[in-house]
């Protein structure tokens, strides 16, 4: 089992959104751990939420499963539902193809660390 020096995984700040929708992210930072070890089938981000920053843009994936672990912190999570709170220990799971816009908001004043799973679908469609 090949280890993965987290120290040395490239620290990721920058956005896929256009301006101005990158704002909303500034804050968000990512180690992309499932790509520094090699894995190609899904994908597993350690991601840090700063006071203030939200994950992305309310969004779902057609054809894209897609889990998160709060390590650390308190986020907000926001869904079709309504809004809840998730704290250390607590995971979200988001189905594929289940149309329900979804992200993390960090309200609070410490930092939110969790880790991001997603599979890795030939074709993707990410729905806002």
């Amino acid at each position: 089992m090949p280890r993965i020096d987290v120290e040395k995984t490239p620290l990721i700040t920058s956005t896929g959104y256009p301006a101005p929708y990158a704002d909303a992210v500034a804050g968000r930072s990512k180690k992309r751990l499932g790509e520094a070890g090699g894995l190609t089938q899904y994908g597993v981000n350690l991601t840090v939420l700063k006071p203030g920053a939200a994950s992305a843009h309310r969004h779902w994936h057609r054809n894209e499963d897609e889990f998160i672990y709060i390590i650390s912190g308190q986020a907000v999570l926001v869904e079709d539902a309504g809004e809840f709170a998730l704290k250390a220990g607590d995971a979200a799971a988001f189905p594929a193809g289940a149309a329900n816009g979804h992200h993390l908001v960090n309200r609070s004043s410490s930092d939110v660390v969790y880790l991001e799973v997603g599979t890795r679908a030939k074709t993707e469609v990410v729905e806002y």
